[in-house]
């Protein structure tokens, strides 16, 4: 059989799942995949070039991810990407979670998606709350790197590139001023570092800590057919993977199912274009490839360092390695053949470490081929145990942990290949502080075809271990080294799943947030704590709650009893305010405390198939913003959810009468009962009976209702003939939208009823908005409509269609692009105030 129709056995499973060399934080992966000759082939192809390339963005989904699997995949290049923050601030198509909930679902996503492109993934963002974090949409870099800290951003960037020493760098974006803030502001430092990573009074202190500068090579833009130097051809089809590179990099996209991306393509001929801005060497108008004039095999290695003083014998061991990556590439697909030549070629990389560490080079040559080596080394550790198949594995007997247990976490090792491996060591790697004790040997003379070795370790965690946190290396990994054909290899493996230290007893909430309305301060707040017992078994606490001075609570504190871990239980207490609140933000914390140890924190489970299982702890508390509210008795309200917002529970939690509307009530069922129906953010895109049945919610309108239509995307199914009257989109959508949350807003319409009943709308109520003011705003509307409100960022047109009111026959439709759903949980007084007034018009 040829080796191009064997591959396209493997096709399915390979352009699902491609595996990576890579340690990355919180990737569930194992440690060698069992997809043969395709994954065999991924592993030895990098060993045929020492060339390297990062691509940079701002969010996650930035990444070129056709042009990443032709470099990786195709070419074998040693490819990076640096994703500036965790894309807290975007929507969510797949759930509720927003903000650092969201951001953690799409770093997974990343790092899936970065695993089939079998790149390298690194973020500048660090930990939850990070200054370089995603605050929604920006039209400028400016304040982009203002809000982030420029110097936090540009030094975190000057370190990546001094730490992995890329030949070639490619932001993902241009700068334009048509271009998301965020991607310009990247565009920015990048193109900058390009001269000042290797400058080094440049964060001098990099230096201090063993980095050395670094000269990127070349620089790349984006650009068009028209005007490039370079053009990447993504859509040549690669025989082995049975697809071609935008059809493998869409495979990657299809993991950002958070933001709906991936796309198929049909094979044939496609391109991708760029610019070069910046070079040291020398180049013509038009390249053959990123890397003409750049070193890229071991034999343009050896010709660079035999000119230097003293690189004779470095040179000539970097022709040995040319010739043994020929020769492991070569024996492709034997198993046994590659496994050989691959450690004939990692005995003589460690041979060259050597060498170049004695010889009389130049320090900064030396430094290069050493981290050259370097990653020789580890993709060789990959091709071995790829070639010998073989699998290791590490397995906690609990993911689960609290401060101060003890558990079992078991290492193994299995052959699955022909060739016997010998000398084989199984070690356990935990953080600083806790303990690891090996329950028998962790030393095996030899493993032989279809047998498994395992060593189970005892491990205890700390009483002060610190909670989880999702952006941090895994705190458990393993490491399994073994011999074989004259050289040692290690192969480094992760966890299927986060392990994660939870609060001992995880507390949650309900409500997570609400509104104290002043007009009735004395009105109680009912609050729901339920409690998960992580503990390892029974357990018992008190929960209580801790409120604002001069505020009550009952009961003051409740026992409770746990059997075993995982065992939920609630407590439900009765909060009042002091007879004297004033308008202002408070917080109440639930705490669980007993036998010495306190809890105040719970744990959010984060649960998706695509992206395993990982969590967010944070704070068990409930904001509590005090306010005055009129809201209308017995008002009644149908609402539409698109699943991209929770409004809907705000409302009931105003005391409104809210039902969520099912297909068959939006299509067949009695809308007249509702004084008002709200469609959701989107909701015509991801609600399709609403596109069927929309002359049902007209005529809802023309026989009195009262309907609030909040803000679409063209994408969304949207016409402009749905609206009673016309309302078109602006696009492109980028500049038809409010980034400024503090921006002025003016009512126009002052005497409208929306401003004015059951709640008086002032400019104060325009005050303490969160991250936007408006997306997505109409660019043109019918004379019929009132427009409420004009509003712009500082120095740009203001937008007039922002909001918009017209009566139809008997009732009132209107339409707004208000980011009401972002506004809502945030407890903005004025957004709430508005939003009670817009769903009470019909009364």
């Amino acid at each position: 059989m040829r080796k191009g129709k064997l591959a396209k056995l493997y096709t399915i499973a390979a352009a699902a799942a491609l595996a990576t060399t890579l340690v990355i934080p919180l990737a569930p992966q194992t440690a060698h995949a069992d997809r043969g000759v395709v994954d065999l082939w991924k592993a030895i192809k990098p060993l045929t070039t020492i060339a390297s390339a990062m691509n940079t963005g701002a969010h996650p989904d930035d990444e070129h991810s056709s042009m990443l699997a032709y470099l990786s995949l195709g070419r074998g290049v040693d490819t990076s990407s640096v994703i500036a923050n965790r894309g807290e601030g975007g929507q969510n198509e797949i759930g509720s979670e927003l903000g650092n909930a969201l951001g953690i679902i799409r770093t997974r996503e990343l790092q899936e998606a970065s695993k089939i492109t079998n790149i390298h993934l690194e973020n500048l963002s660090q930990k939850i709350d990070d200054p370089i974090f995603d605050f929604g949409f920006s039209k400028s870099p400016d304040e982009t790197l203002q809000k982030w800290g420029e110097d936090i951003a540009y030094e975190r960037l000057i370190r990546k590139i001094r730490t992995i020493r890329p030949d070639v760098v490619i932001p993902a974006f241009l700068n334009e001023p048509s271009t998301h803030g965020h991607h310009r502001a990247i565009n920015v430092i990048t193109v900058r570092a390009f001269k000042d990573a290797a400058d080094p009074n440049v964060f001098p202190e990099q230096l201090k800590e063993g980095l050395s500068p670094w000269q990127v090579k070349k620089l790349y833009l984006p650009a068009q057919e028209k005007d490039y130097s370079v053009s990447v051809p993504v859509g040549a089809y690669d025989e082995i993977y049975g697809a071609s590179y935008v059809q493998l990099g869409e495979e990657s996209r299809f993991m950002h199912k958070s933001q709906g991306m991936g796309r198929h393509y049909d094979e044939g001929p496609s391109f991708g274009y760029y610019k070069l801005d910046q070079s040291i060497v020398q180049t013509k108008a038009k390249e053959a490839d990123f890397f003409e004039g750049i070193a890229f095999t071991f034999d343009d290695l050896a010709k660079e360092t035999a000119s230097q003083s003293g690189g004779e014998k470095v040179a000539s061991e970097l022709k040995k390695l040319q010739k043994d990556a020929e020769e492991v590439v070569a024996a492709y697909p034997s198993f046994a053949a590659v496994a050989k030549e691959a450690h004939e070629m990692l005995a003589d990389v460690q041979k060259a470490q050597k060498d170049v560490q004695s010889s009389s080079l130049p320090e900064a040559s030396k430094t290069d081929l050493l981290h050259r080596l370097d990653v020789k080394q580890a993709q060789l550790n990959k091709a071995s145990a790829e070639a010998l198949s073989l699998v290791t594995k590490v397995k906690p007997e609990t993911n689960e942990l609290v401060a101060g247990q003890t558990t079992k976490v078991t290492v193994s090792a299995y052959n699955g290949g022909q060739a016997k491996v010998s000398g084989v060591n199984l070690a356990l790697n935990v953080p600083k502080g806790w303990q690891a004790k090996a329950l028998s040997t962790t030393s095996f003379s030899s493993l032989s075809y279809n047998q498994t070795v395992k060593t189970t370790f005892e491990v205890t965690v700390p009483s002060d271990a610190s909670l989880f946190q999702p952006y941090a290396a895994p705190a458990i990994t393993a490491d399994v080294s073994y011999s074989f054909a004259g050289s040692k290899a290690t192969s480094h493996v992760t966890p299927a799943d986060a392990v994660a230290v939870l609060p001992a007893f995880s507390m949650s909430l309900a409500p997570s947030a609400t509104v104290l309305n002043t007009l009735k301060s004395q009105e109680p707040i009912p609050v729901k704590v339920t409690v998960k017992n992580y503990n390892p078994g029974a357990a018992k606490t008190n929960v209580s709650l801790q409120v604002p001075e001069g505020w009550s609570v009952e009961p003051k504190a409740a026992p409770l009893a746990f059997a075993a871990k995982g065992e939920t239980k609630s407590v439900a207490f009765t909060v009042k305010a002091s007879a004297s609140v004033k308008p202002a933000p408070y917080t109440i914390t639930a705490v669980a405390s007993g036998d010495g140890k306190e809890s105040r924190h719970g744990a959010q489970v984060i649960r998706y198939p695509h992206i395993g299982t990982t969590y967010f702890v944070q704070p068990a508390s409930l904001a509590v913003q005090a306010f005055d509210l009129k809201v209308p008795e017995g008002l009644k309200v149908g609402y539409v959810s698109s699943g991209f917002d929770n409004i809907d529970q705000y409302l009931t939690q105003l005391g409104v009468n809210v039902t969520n509307l099912t297909a068959k009530d939006i299509e067949s069922g009695d809308l007249g009962q509702y004084d008002t129906i709200v469609l959701g953010i989107r909701a015509y895109g991801f609600r399709p009976e609403l596109t069927q049945s929309n002359a049902r919610l007209l005529k809802y309108v023309e026989n009195g209702g009262n309907l609030v239509v909040q803000y679409h995307k063209p994408e969304d199914n949207w016409k402009s003939e749905l609206a009673p009257y016309p309302i078109k989109i602006g696009t492109p959508l980028i500049q038809w939208r409010v980034t400024d949350e503090d921006s002025k807003v003016t009512m126009l319409a002052p005497d409208h009823p929306l401003f004015n009943a059951p709640n008086k709308i002032t400019e104060e109520d325009w005050n303490n908005w969160i991250q936007d003011r408006s997306a997505y705003n109409p660019a043109e509307w019918g004379k019929e409509y009132t427009t409420l409100i004009s509003n712009g960022d500082p120095g740009e047109k203001e937008f007039t269609g922002t909001f918009l009111s017209a009566k139809y026959g008997k009732g009132t439709y209107t339409y707004s692009s208000l980011v009401w759903y972002r506004e809502i949980p945030a407890l903005v007084p004025g957004a709430i105030r508005m939003f009670v007034n817009m769903v009470s018009l019909k009364q």
